[in-house]
């Protein structure tokens, strides 16, 4: 927990975002970060509970320690915070910005919709971490021998490959794509996360032993045989790409496009890539200067 009174003290507060007219002019985060001071402050409301929802079985999926790590922010032990929080979650900084938080909407202070800003004292754990020099390679002391292939190099991929390297492993991430990320960067656009957040877990990465091979289509351009010949075990990473069909009236009509297509496309154009590859062919997609219903 944070402090005492904390929740009784302090509102809930979130970052600000940009005015519109200037966060239309890019494609970026538009959020503004709080400061450290503000910060403290709601890590601050995390009360006592006694039964921290938050992390149970209907809160955080990964079971982050949130009032254990609030309470450090609240205390001012940001490197602390960020061991605890590192302990259960590889890429906070990614979860910061892009999970939908049901850590608050299963927060005890959510019966008054007042939960505490979780998300928000994750990300500054995270972004404050890079700043002070504690994410940074930690390769292992000692190699097994072992080399384990992993197909696939979106969130559960590099989360794996991370793993499996610092327990000493030679992990070989395959890649269809030509960068690393996986939907994370080809599906989110970039004020949701900007790409340099992934480019430098890769780096991060790379420092730890980890080796990453893009452009290759695994049982396509390198066959599965071949994979598994070279690799005492191959772990399989793939997402879900393929659309749901919306299944009403008119969805086949020009004109109306699945999302993931689309977002693929523009990611692409915004990250300076050809909109199209092996995966995503489709014709072109522009939204720009049409009235569009989401």
């Amino acid at each position: 927990m944070g402090k005492v009174t904390g929740f009784l003290e302090i509102e809930r507060e979130e970052p600000r975002y940009e005015p519109a007219s200037d966060r239309i002019r890019h494609f970026g985060e538009f959020t503004i970060p709080m400061s450290e001071g503000r910060i403290v402050d709601q890590a601050a409301r995390c009360m006592d509970c006694g039964i921290p929802f938050c992390h149970g079985d209907t809160g955080c999926p990964v079971n982050n320690q949130i009032p254990d790590w609030n309470d450090l922010v609240f205390n001012g032990d940001w490197e602390e915070a960020a061991r605890n929080l590192h302990s259960t979650n590889n890429f906070p900084e990614f979860t910061g910005r892009i999970c939908p938080a049901p850590c608050e909407e299963a927060c005890t202070l959510n019966l008054e919709d007042i939960p505490v800003a979780i998300k928000t004292v994750e990300q500054a754990i995270a972004d404050k971490a890079y700043e002070t020099g504690h994410i940074r390679p930690y390769p292992p002391e000692k190699k097994t021998g072992k080399r384990v292939a992993i197909i696939g190099s979106g969130p559960s991929g590099m989360a794996a490959a991370q793993q499996l390297g610092r327990a000493g492993h030679d992990v070989h991430v395959y890649e269809r794509e030509s960068r690393p990320g996986g939907l994370m960067r080809y599906g989110i656009p970039d004020f949701k996360i900007e790409k340099h957040y992934i480019d430098r877990r890769i780096e991060q990465m790379q420092g730890e032993g980890v080796t990453f091979h893009c452009g290759v289509n695994v049982g396509v351009d390198k066959p599965v045989a071949e994979l598994l010949a070279e690799h005492d075990a191959v772990l399989y990473c793939g997402g879900s790409e393929a659309p749901r069909a919306a299944g009403i009236p008119g969805d086949d009509l020009g004109g109306v496009h699945d999302a993931m297509p689309y977002l693929v496309q523009q990611n692409r154009r915004v990250g300076g890539e050809p909109i199209q590859s092996v995966a995503w062919p489709s014709h072109p997609i522009i939204a720009g200067g049409q009235h569009v219903v989401v």
